[in-house]
């Protein structure tokens, strides 16, 4: 069992005392520190740095979130430096902010950055930026995990207006900028109303005009460190004066009266998800477009449990007891079985234009051997696994043209043939040609979030391809 800090970051928002009461609860501590009223974020940021642990996890969370469902089992379990939660954020949908599950040994590779001069990055998100710095020697990535949790609801307008002033000018990126755009469009309100929805609205536009694009990393952190006068002032000119407490009979409440959300994490009322596709078809793209969606799924996973298992036809798989489904090749040479053994299950179908897709797919292999030498049993497993998966999927060890062309016809004719008599079970979809959450949401019976699909594999292409080329010229 894990050693567990909290750390709860509260400035002023009016459900912080809620908050706190529900992360001691479903996280179930074995400190508590809280930090209270530290502004601007820089320095909540230096001061939570400075906390002496003695854990193996810090579960940082702020004030805004409202958690929902019991987290220990999953901190229990995890080994991951870095786990960001996906929540339900009420101006832009699902999100992962605000609940931070940080390993300790990150945590002090954190405290130890030197921060850097006149960097904006840090000015407006300096707990990411020092973040992502420490993670870049560690060789790791974030992951992320679907938490039922409640973010940015019931806030006073105050905070609302910080919260979105700062937002404005967390969003002056080009794919910042989209983002925000599409969430300010579900922002509808009725006809002479001022709500929530409005006074963010509200706040973007102030933040518009203060403060200009040109402005200097000085200049931005001035403006930040001074929201709470300029929200007292704007709340004034408006005439909005203060809410009352928000307290858990609230919270009852309003869970009470929606009832039939849509809800997240483990306990949630979902079916499992199997990815069909072969590889370089979106599978990274669709793993990830899933977990936006709320279905926590494994991609191409290659633990020894989950190898033993599926090489010894055991489809009651020990890792699906933690994840909602697989995705890439794994899938392939086992979904009916998967089918029977999950009913209810939802499958779906990666497709691509052909010989777009033998190019990716031989650049995929490049360097990629099938078969050599190796000392860790890690990856002696990750080996054996794609030996196992190459030949059942594939007929063979190496990308071979003509051989997988056949493959890719015969594997979309088997999975057509599978599902002929249950379309409401199988969705087909092209993501590598811009297809997204407008067909995969409804599918799932998902709303369509306000963030763009996420494609990953066009990255990963690039690279891949830049790779081969240098290789290349370094041979010749």
């Amino acid at each position: 069992m894990a050693k567990v800090d909290l750390v709860f970051r509260q400035i002023d928002e009016r459900t912080r005392d809620v908050a706190l009461e529900l992360a001691i609860e479903n996280i179930q501590p074995d400190a508590v520190h809280v930090i209270d009223d530290v502004r601007p974020f820089t320095e909540c940021v230096s001061q939570m740095l400075r906390i002496e642990h003695d854990c193996d996890y810090v579960v940082y969370v702020d004030a805004d979130c409202l958690i929902l469902e019991n987290m220990r089992p999953f901190i229990d379990s995890c080994d991951a430096p870095y786990v960001d939660s996906y929540v339900s954020d009420r101006f832009r949908g699902r999100l992962h902010c605000g609940v931070h599950i940080t390993r300790i040994d990150l945590v002090r590779a954190m405290a130890a950055v030197e921060i850097p001069d006149d960097d904006m990055k840090y000015v407006l998100r300096p707990e990411s930026r020092l973040r992502n710095l420490a993670m870049k020697p560690m060789g790791s990535a974030k992951q992320f995990r679907n938490f039922d949790i409640l973010h940015d609801h019931f806030q006073a307008y105050h905070h609302i207006f910080m919260k979105y002033a700062l937002r404005e000018l967390r969003s002056r990126t080009k794919v910042q900028r989209e983002r925000l755009t599409r969430s300010m469009k579900k922002w509808v309100t009725r006809d002479g109303e001022f709500c929530d929805l409005s006074m963010a609205r509200h706040a973007v536009e102030y933040a518009r005009r203060l403060v200009p694009l040109s402005a200097t990393p000085d200049e931005v952190h001035d403006f930040i460190a001074a929201l709470p006068e300029h929200a007292e002032a704007e709340l004034k000119a408006l005439g909005i004066t203060s809410e009352a407490p928000f307290t858990r009979a609230d919270l009852d409440a309003w869970l009470e009266a929606n009832s039939d959300r849509v809800a997240y994490g483990r306990k949630a009322d979902k079916p499992k998800v199997f990815g069909l596709g072969l590889s370089r078809t979106g599978t990274r793209s669709l793993t990830s477009g899933l977990q936006m969606l709320g279905f926590d799924c494994s991609h191409y996973p290659i633990d020894e449990d989950t190898y033993i298992e599926i090489a010894n036809a055991q489809y009651d798989l020990t890792l699906l007891r933690y994840f909602d489904g697989l995705t890439d090749i794994t899938t392939i040479p086992i979904y009916q079985q998967l089918d029977k053994q999950y009913p209810g299950s939802k499958f779906v179908l990666t497709v691509r234009e052909k010989e777009s897709w033998l190019g990716s797919v031989s650049r995929h292999y490049y360097n990629r051997p099938a078969f050599k030498d190796v000392n860790d049993p890690d990856e002696e497993v990750h080996l054996r696994m794609r030996q196992f998966l190459r030949a059942s999927v594939y007929g063979c060890y190496n990308f071979c043209k003509d051989r997988f062309s056949w493959v890719y016809d015969q594997h979309v004719r088997d999975v057509m043939t599978f599902f002929k008599d249950r379309p409401d079970d199988l969705l087909v979809i092209d993501i590598c040609s811009g297809e997204g959450f407008e067909r995969l949401a409804p599918f799932l019976d998902r709303p369509v979030p306000s963030e763009v699909f996420p494609h990953k594999g066009a990255v990963l292409s690039r690279k891949m391809a830049e790779e081969a080329a240098a290789q290349k010229a370094r041979v010749a």
